[in-house]
């Protein structure tokens, strides 16, 4: 990210495309610096630049914020987001932490996002659930519009690259669901002005 900002300007296509780098489904991947000094010195200004220029080319920009709430980079994303999508493993010490993520939106200026955000328990351990997903779906359900639960996938547990087929039949319908529920929403005014 840090090398788009050093350009001028960037005018066209061609000249985003030589900072990202592009999955098999054709999606477009800007990575951040893995560097974390680096990374800890992108800014909510320098993420907000980075929007504006992304926002020229691309209909839709996911941005993982990583565990960095409170980071000014996250400010800059929140601040431009139209949608939340909220990550958790059914395990109890998880679940509080994304509860606690809503939490603080809700206080911090980000609360318009909450009831329209998306939570996502993702088993990252083979066979049954550690804790009750249904009793912890209701929980979630007071505040959000929609959960979804992934199954346990070993494609997603190696890690790197992921490729769609790979996955298995219930792990790609699940997230078929949250990228449709994700999609309602594009039809909804957004909460801020269109950039």
């Amino acid at each position: 990210m840090r090398n788009l900002l050093l350009e001028p300007e960037i005018l066209r296509y061609p000249e985003m495309r030589r900072h990202t780098s592009q999955s098999t489904s054709r999606l477009e991947i800007l990575a951040s610096e893995r560097d974390p000094a680096i990374s800890e010195a992108f800014s909510e200004g320098d993420y907000r630049a980075v929007h504006r220029i992304l926002d020229r080319f691309y209909n839709i920009i996911l941005m993982d914020c990583g565990t960095g709430l409170t980071h000014s980079a996250t400010r800059g994303v929140l601040g431009v987001a139209d949608a939340l999508v909220v990550v958790a493993s059914p395990a109890i010490d998880s679940a509080r932490s994304a509860l606690a993520t809503l939490d603080w939106l809700q206080y911090h200026g980000y609360a318009h996002l909450v009831p329209d955000a998306s939570v996502v328990l993702s088993s990252a351990r083979p066979g049954a659930m550690p804790i009750n997903v249904e009793q912890l779906t209701q929980r979630f359900q007071s505040q959000v519009r929609s959960i979804f639960v992934v199954p346990y996938d070993h494609h997603l547990a190696a890690g790197g690259e992921i490729t769609l087929e790979l996955l298995n039949r219930k792990t790609r319908g699940a997230y078929m669901q949250l990228a449709a529920s994700v999609a309602d929403g594009f039809r909804r005014p957004t909460a801020h002005p269109v950039r």
